[in-house]
């Protein structure tokens, strides 16, 4: 048991950013707020048979790579906000932790090692998030609403007047946001504001999907059209479920969500509640050293799992042959149709939907012949695929007629799954993974993203 007073050493950092160390009789001690290299006291806050959590106290030999937190409302106090959970570490020691944990979960769990690792995808570190789930509570004892992230290990709400990861134009929106839900006839049943921020020829775009449990007097609608039209945004309604998501007003003069790649001169409109990259600079960035990777040739067809709305799809498609994208819903299938079409791509692609969490050999055989693969999972990772490919390699009877491709780069949120994914396909499959990499898509918190890429 850690001792009052007792000094640790801080050895690394684990995947919630927590410092770990051992005391005296060898427990393992995890540390908010410490860092590796430290030397610090704590406080225990929960203790199990072989293990400890505890806060810093004091901290006699500071790291190197300790920095200023950027935000006013990031700490360990009471009524932190718990948003990000690394602004106190350096964004270069960030990055260097992630890829370490990438190489750390490839070794442990997938038994394998990338023959070279790739330079980290780097980008934005303040004002890049284009996607946040905002938390929205009346709190009747403080004669507030708050709005914003929840505090650090708590179903409160933080109390934010900025956040320096939104863009500064949302940021600078948090205190005229709790006025405006302060002065609603429905106040108290506004839970949730969803916030998507698009691209378009004349700037940024701004999405705000409000959700609501009971319907909206024309007082409260009448307020929320005058904030739109105040701070340029645009107001969407969710009453139940995310399918019943609806524009206030469609002629309220801000244009369509979108996002841009430039370099493929590929623009995909989106709704709010859709699935997008939270860091669009980041995105283009992965987008591109993703095909770079992938290198698809104009005779060539290529198979994009998990399409989603043709992220990868439709800048594929500029280069390839054919692209098939292949996705869980037939509505995601449906825009991404949609998107081709928009961006004149449709002759080039062909898209279907199916549950990608069971799949055969035969689904492969079906699926026919792709010299490449684009594979981008969500955070379950690709087990039924990997699972797939390495039996009919096995047995060759499984999926007659069919070969494994040749290449297939990997995208992931999720370096546990993407290790498990990898070692299927390196040990049962034939596959080597001649390179893997961290991408910063969510700078100051443990989230990392990566990318891998397997040859045969």
């Amino acid at each position: 048991m850690t001792v009052k007073d007792e000094w640790l050493d801080v050895e690394s950092l684990d995947l919630e950013a927590q410092g770990v160390a051992h005391d005296a009789e060898g427990k393992v001690v995890f540390i908010e707020g410490a860092l590796p290299g430290e030397r610090v006291q704590v406080q225990t806050t929960r203790r199990k048979a072989n293990w400890e959590q505890a806060t810093v106290t004091a901290i006699a030999r500071e790291s190197s790579q300790r920095v200023r937190p950027g935000c006013a409302h990031f700490g360990l106090h009471a009524g932190a906000c718990g948003g990000c959970k690394m602004q106190h570490l350096h964004v270069g020691a960030q990055v260097a932790i992630k890829q370490r944990v990438l190489e750390d979960n490839l070794a442990h769990l997938g038994k394998v090692k990338a023959e070279r690792m790739m330079r980290p995808i780097e980008g934005p570190t303040w004002g890049y998030r284009f996607r946040a789930r905002l938390s929205v509570r009346h709190v009747v004892k403080k004669g507030a609403v708050l709005v914003g992230f929840h505090e650090r290990k708590s179903s409160y709400i933080a109390d934010m007047q900025s956040c320096p990861i939104l863009p500064p134009h949302v940021s600078a929106m948090l205190l005229p946001l709790r006025a405006l839900i302060a002065s609603m006839d429905a106040r108290d049943r506004l839970p949730q504001i969803e916030l998507a921020v698009g691209e378009a020829p004349q700037g940024l775009v701004t999405a705000l999907v409000l959700r609501h449990l009971e319907p909206l007097s024309t007082a409260d609608v009448a307020r929320l059209s005058a904030f739109g039209a105040e701070h340029g945004v645009q107001w969407w309604l969710q009453p139940k479920g995310p399918d019943t998501v609806h524009r206030l007003d469609e002629n309220d003069g801000t244009p369509a969500l979108a996002y841009a790649l430039p370099e493929f001169d590929v623009v995909m409109p989106f709704k709010p509640t859709d699935f997008t990259q939270v860091n669009h600079a980041i995105n283009r960035t992965l987008v591109h050293r993703a095909l770079t990777l992938l290198d698809p040739h104009p005779g060539e067809r290529v198979i994009d799992w998990f399409c989603g709305l043709g992220n990868f799809t439709l800048p594929i498609a500029r280069r390839a042959g054919q692209v098939l994208g292949i996705e869980g819903s037939e509505a995601l299938v449906a825009r991404a149709r949609e998107n081709a079409a928009l961006n004149g791509l449709g002759g080039k692609t062909a898209f279907e939907s199916r549950n990608l969490f069971e799949l055969s050999p035969a689904d492969l055989a079906r699926y026919g012949l792709a010299d490449r693969w684009l594979v981008d999972p969500p955070r379950e990772g690709a087990f039924a695929l990997a699972k797939a490919v390495a039996d009919a390699v096995q047995d060759p009877t499984a999926a007659p007629g069919w070969q494994p491709p040749t290449r297939i780069v990997y995208v992931s949120c999720n370096p546990a799954t993407l290790a498990r994914d990898a070692g299927l396909l390196v040990h049962q499959a034939g596959y080597r993974t001649v390179l893997a990499g961290a991408v910063n898509m969510f700078p100051h918190t443990a989230h990392v993203e990566s990318i891998a890429v397997f040859e045969r």
